[in-house]
């Protein structure tokens, strides 16, 4: 996340002094110029680097037999229980759907100047089943999207796909039992949102893929639809 000029507000200032926040990963307290992350930790995030190769790496051959996919990446590599693990966590089930805005925002900030987003017409966050967005309160690829947004200015598809049913997490699941918990969650309601679209789908982890794969399966139902991936996190040990 590259740093630039901000001019802060007297408010923001005192407001900063009142309620002062936290890193997400370490605690520390932030700086008025840092959002959710310190400079430290944000300098030691284990990065992929994945979007300066984004039509051959190590997310998109997750998917490569699978589904048709165009490009992807992954912002960095998550290891269940490492300091860095504590973003996707608290975004999840932490109530903070800040971190998934500022995030979304902040690293489609820093993928820009290498053209990632070239050829992107529509972005396109996992949705949730209503029952688990009332469990939640909200949907983090959507908060995700919404940095995005903020940045890139690429409009966000809403209302396409319904998520039938929540099953169950897929936390503690193998893969078989991933696959078989999302097999025919989605179903394709307006294709005339995405007909000839490209859309880049946005989660906040893959740890197997299933979940991307029966979205995009769905998606592709549409004419002349292509599918692009952007995560915060790829599972470590999918792609060690």
């Amino acid at each position: 996340m590259k740093s630039k000029k901000i001019t802060f507000s007297l408010a923001e200032r005192l407001l900063n002094l009142i309620a002062p926040r936290s890193c997400v990963m370490c605690g520390s307290r932030l700086t008025i110029s840092e959002n959710t992350l310190c400079a430290d930790c944000n300098m030691h995030l284990p990065r992929t680097n994945y979007h300066l190769s984004p039509t051959d790496n190590e997310l998109v051959r997750i998917f490569w037999g699978r589904f048709p996919i165009t490009s992807g990446t992954s912002f960095l590599l998550h290891v269940p229980s490492s300091a860095s693990a504590r973003i996707i966590y608290e975004l999840k089930y932490g109530n903070k759907p800040q971190i998934g805005l500022s995030l979304g925002k902040a690293i489609a900030e820093e993928y820009l100047p290498t053209g990632f987003f070239n050829g992107i017409t529509a972005l396109f966050p996992v949705p949730l089943s209503r029952r688990r967005l009332m469990q939640r309160g909200y949907n983090q690829s959507l908060e995700i999207a919404r940095g995005i947004n903020t940045a890139t200015n690429l409009p966000i598809i809403d209302g396409a796909i319904k998520r039938r049913r929540f099953r169950s997490s897929q936390t503690s699941k193998s893969r078989i039992e991933r696959n078989e918990n999302v097999a025919n969650d989605f179903k394709l309601i307006d294709q005339q949102k995405i007909n000839g679209q490209h859309l880049l789908i946005i989660d906040d982890i893959v740890t197997t893929g299933a979940t991307i794969v029966a979205l995009a399966t769905e998606l592709l139902k549409a004419p002349n639809v292509e599918i692009s991936v952007f995560t915060i996190g790829v599972a470590n040990s999918l792609v060690a």
